[in-house]
């Protein structure tokens, strides 16, 4: 089944605890602390894979999660780092921020993408030793890895790009030009997906061609199958613009020509004045030749070609016109990420204080991430982070909102009677 958009839910593994740890060695009196750092969490990385066509391995299972870092040991063991997650999906890919919307990376190579990074291990006791403090009795918490909610999006990687109405001979033309085989048959809408083929002109040219599902109007506003397709061939250097000269449809072809044009340019301003040569098929089964003359004034000033994919007549001309053409514009698009947002300001880290049924409720991300670094059994990592409530305004606020001495206070489930 061909899926070229999803979206999943990524996190990276949270880094290893500290450990707290002392030397216990015979003939060593005061060993002092030898606890070790935690090992850094596992990062997931998304890497494009040329194998690859479709998305449906994300189709249903949309939940990702790398493997956490081992927790630091005595003897100053550095605990194991997780192991990282590869996530592999189409060359092509558009990795998407589904809250914000922000483009996070084209994947148009195999280069890997660093989608969420692994928290960063806690310091072991070893590194809080000092001069005046020998013996520490805490250690630091490792850090959470970093989530996100990204849709992913496939955008075809080709040179050339076959637009039309159903039934106009695209996926003739392909089967003709290349050894891709899409099914073809004399009834609208027979191509379902894109098909790609590489289509080889000498033993030194050579160029990948895409079959994008026919168009109708209004299309760009959700109409038919083309709307899904379009943004396959937003990459494209160069359109075949494939109209079906002989009418066979009922079609007039003057007018479908122009209704493509505005479909083209409705999805994207960008395509209407992407380089276009249109090709008018069915040479075998026109009866009045006076249609090619009349469609070459219409297109002026794009240059058509009269071929008939079914016979092969005009095919080789047509491939070499696209070869010469494909040589004079520039490669194939990389779509930009958007720009990196602000970094919020410090004050952004904010404290929420509420009374509730006579407790202050004190709250805040940065107290929950701080107070893991705490052991609430030793003195010393009991002043700390007292220090750290006082430093960062805690009590001023707590003071400013009228809190009295034997209140009680709840800092993100801790209780304690408040004391100046």
């Amino acid at each position: 089944m061909f899926i070229d958009t999803a979206v999943i839910t990524a996190r990276a593994g949270k880094g290893g605890d500290g450990s707290v740890s002392f030397r216990r060695e015979k003939y060593v009196p005061a060993g002092g602390p030898d606890g070790g750092d935690g090992g850094r969490g596992g990062h997931i990385l998304l890497r494009g894979d040329s194998r690859l066509t479709t998305l449906s391995d994300y189709r249903y299972k949309t939940k990702y999660a790398a493997p956490d870092g081992g927790r630091g040991g005595g003897k100053l063991c550095t605990g194991k780092s997780g192991e990282d997650l590869i996530l592999r999906v189409p060359l092509g890919t558009l990795i998407i921020d589904d809250e914000s919307g922000r483009l996070l990376a084209d994947l148009s190579d195999e280069r890997p993408f660093t989608l969420c990074k692994g928290g960063r291990g806690g310091w072991g006791n070893k590194r809080f030793a000092g001069a005046t403090r020998q013996a520490p009795q805490f250690a630091k918490a490792g850090l959470e890895g970093e989530a996100r909610r990204v849709r992913l999006e496939v955008k075809i990687i080709a040179d050339v790009g076959l637009a039309g109405f159903p039934n106009a001979g695209k996926s003739t033309l392909l089967s003709k030009i290349s050894a891709a085989r899409p099914k073809v048959a004399d009834y609208p809408f027979t191509t379902l997906i894109p098909h790609l083929g590489v289509v080889t002109v000498d033993h030194n040219t050579a160029f990948l061609c895409a079959d994008i599902p026919g168009l109708i109007e209004g299309a760009a506003g959700g109409a038919g199958l083309g709307h899904e397709f379009l943004r396959h061939i937003e990459r494209c250097r160069l359109l075949l613009h494939i109209v079906d000269a002989a009418g066979t449809e009922g079609r007039d072809p003057l007018g479908g020509v122009d209704i493509i044009d505005a479909e083209l340019a409705a999805h994207s301003p960008e395509l209407a004045k992407r380089e276009q040569i249109v090709v008018a098929n069915k040479r075998d089964v026109v009866s009045d030749e006076a249609v090619f003359e009349r469609l070459r004034e219409h297109v002026k000033p794009r240059r058509m070609l009269v071929i008939s994919a079914a016979t092969g007549e005009g095919v080789e001309e047509l491939m070499k016109v696209c070869a010469a053409k494909l040589a004079e514009l520039p490669p194939v698009r990389v779509f930009e990420p958007g720009p990196e947002p602000a970094a919020p300001p410090v004050s952004a880290a904010v404290t929420d204080i509420v009374k509730e049924d006579g407790v202050w409720m004190v709250t805040g991300d940065w107290l929950s991430r701080m107070m893991r670094d705490v052991n609430f059994g030793d003195m010393e990592s009991l002043n700390w982070f007292e220090q750290c409530l006082k430093t960062n305004g805690v009590y001023d606020q707590l003071e400013a909102m009228g809190v009295r001495e034997r209140d009680t206070v709840n800092v993100c489930g801790l209780e304690f009677e408040y004391v100046r």
